[in-house]
């Protein structure tokens, strides 16, 4: 599938502010699921913008707006193509047992710790026992905790903030999609089966905003994709931007500057199939 992706995000200020400095994780990856056939970012004012990757490969772009300025836009344009990758979700491809050996590989080393946004305590592992009992095999585990943590929360919109920890989740048991995988993050981890967290679009989404999932590791497999805000696997309607241990590592944007608190923030995303795809 191929999509047109227009993100655009606009802060106004009560009163002018200055010294302006901004990361976005705006740019898609390309992999073996997806390509990326061209990007252009805008900001206004206008600023030279540099980029370079992070630890985890994702694409920064840094600016600077030193001066006075009343608003902020960030406006990023995508085109990209995606494939089908996914697993059956009766697949069985990797004994449990098989879970120490992943945990042996660096690829995996950072995804199997505590994060910002998630802990591995007795309570989470207690949970995860819960979700995988009877379970054999690493993804019909992971495909386990994908089900009971999209039972155990109520998708609530404005329930949780981009700060919320993963333990006021589970206590509140109510959330956003960025909970609902900081949560099977903690449970995934807390049973030793690597688990990262993936920002990005879905393209059958109607929310102005990106989407959070998370990716496990089965070994001779490589990282696939589970949603647990939607209980499936990814297909070729997701689109990755860039992973981590959790929101922290990947937000689309993240900045400080000098001046008012007040302010305001305008979101807006638009997915635009090609080649006379329909998503309905």
């Amino acid at each position: 599938m191929r999509f047109d992706i227009l993100h655009r995000t606009r802060y106004s200020y009560e009163t002018p502010v200055k010294d302006s400095f901004n990361e976005l994780r705006l740019e898609p990856v390309t992999n073996e699921h997806q390509t990326v056939e061209s990007f252009k970012l805008r900001v206004d004012p206008i600023r030279p913008v540099q980029r370079y990757e992070d630890f985890f490969k994702n694409a920064v772009h840094h600016f600077e707006v030193t001066e006075s300025h009343s608003a902020l836009t960030i406006e990023s344009s995508v085109r990209v193509s995606t494939r089908r990758l996914m697993l059956p979700l009766d697949a069985t491809p990797a004994p449990l047992s098989r879970r120490t050996e992943a945990g042996r590989s660096e690829r995996c080393f950072d995804y199997l710790l505590d994060s910002s946004y998630v802990d591995l305590d007795p309570s989470t592992w207690r949970l995860a026992l819960d979700a995988i009992e009877g379970k054999t095999d690493m993804w019909q585990a992971s495909v386990a905790i994908m089900g009971f943590v999209h039972g155990y929360l109520k998708y609530t919109p404005l329930s949780t903030h981009v700060h919320s920890h993963m333990r006021e989740v589970i206590e509140q048991r109510a959330g956003v999609c960025q909970d609902f995988a900081h949560v099977m993050l903690g449970l995934c981890r807390s049973v030793k089966i690597p688990a990262l967290y993936v920002s990005g679009y879905l393209a059958t989404e109607t929310a102005s905003a990106t989407h959070a999932w998370i990716e496990v590791f089965i070994p001779d497999i490589g990282w696939r994709g589970l949603d647990p805000t939607h209980n499936r696997a990814t297909d070729e309607t997701y689109v990755k931007i860039g992973v981590g241990r959790d929101y922290a590592d990947v937000a689309p944007i993240r900045g400080h500057y000098r001046g008012t608190t007040d302010r305001r923030m305008e979101v807006e995303v638009k997915i635009t199939p090609l080649d006379g795809v329909s998503l309905d």
